[in-house]
């Protein structure tokens, strides 16, 4: 088992992140250990907890972290601070979060995230619990239509579900291949045209679901927050606008002092921020690693730090 992966944005990441030699730091996305290895390497006293929920990942990063100041968990990040308890550690001076699906999972065809192919229709990061055919194979379509919509902001969601539900009630999904064709046969002529690849966005909205991506990406953002120490840098890498967006909301929440209606002339409340933003706007990879990793075209990474 290869488990490749590219580390994106990595110089912009190490920037962020602010790295001490005698930190503790997290890496919640362990993947193929790129980013993790470098901030070990950077760490003499201080120590790396590198975390990621797939078994392939989690020994692909123990054997690439080997003779480093790192311990690798098998986990979600959402559940950092009993995997953090579980080592002694309360609190820590900067963590990495790197979403979405690595090279890897992509080109492993039986983990069937991609739709180039006809592999199991499984989707599965943490290789437990529902499939992808699982939940097409018995949600009602008003259910598929909305995670279409809601989470791969799919223009033809309806349509798409009317037509999942139709083709299983002759044969269950099983592949990537008959979702791919579900997609195609339900959008008009002319969006088969111009997009050569028209199922992405069902396949990520479908992803999303089975992974519960979204709950655990706010959970862990809370989470990591709690534990981070004043000073505590907290870097984000991000994929599509869904997940952008709730990190941006977040941030500006902890960066924001005052939370008086903005039409109330005095402030009453208080407040004070918890943190500020090290990116007024995100951090975009340059052309030249944009050309050389297609998985970095659209990264974004925004970075805060705890007051």
């Amino acid at each position: 088992m290869t488990f490749e992966h590219i580390p994106v944005l990595l110089a912009e990441c190490l920037d962020g992140l602010a790295i001490q030699s005698d930190g503790i730091y997290v890496d919640g996305t362990a993947g193929g250990a790129g980013h993790s290895r470098e901030i070990a390497k950077r760490l003499t006293t201080g120590r790396l907890y590198s975390l990621d929920q797939d078994p392939d990942a989690v020994i692909t990063a123990r054997e690439r972290l080997a003779g480093l100041p790192a311990t690798v968990i098998e986990t979600n990040f959402r559940y950092i601070t009993s995997a953090l308890a579980n080592e002694n550690v309360a609190a820590i001076d900067g963590a990495l979060l790197d979403l979405g699906v690595s090279s890897h999972q992509l080109d492993e065809r039986s983990r069937g995230f991609s739709y180039a192919g006809d592999d199991p229709l499984d989707m599965r990061m943490s290789q437990s619990g529902m499939t992808a055919a699982d939940l097409l194979n018995t949600l009602s379509r008003e259910e598929i239509s909305r995670i279409l919509k809601e989470y791969g902001e799919e223009p033809f969601a309806w349509q798409i579900a009317g037509k999942i539900t139709a083709m299983r009630m002759v044969t269950p999904l099983e592949t990537t291949a008959q979702l791919a064709d579900a997609v195609r046969s339900a959008v008009p002529a002319a969006v088969r045209r111009k997009d050569k690849n028209p199922a992405r966005r069902t396949f990520q909205a479908v992803r999303i679901a089975v992974n519960g991506e979204l709950d655990a990406l706010s959970e862990g953002l809370d989470a990591i927050f709690e534990i981070l120490k004043p000073g505590g840098r907290f870097c984000i890498i991000t994929f599509h606008s869904l997940e952008d967006r709730l990190v941006k909301q977040r941030f500006k929440q902890w960066a924001t002092a005052c939370t008086c209606p903005p039409e109330q002339p005095i402030c009453t409340c208080g407040g004070k921020a918890k943190a500020k933003l090290i990116t007024k706007k995100p951090i975009i990879a340059t052309e030249q690693e944009q050309e050389e990793n297609r998985r970095a075209r659209s990264a974004k990474l925004r970075v805060i730090e705890k007051l």
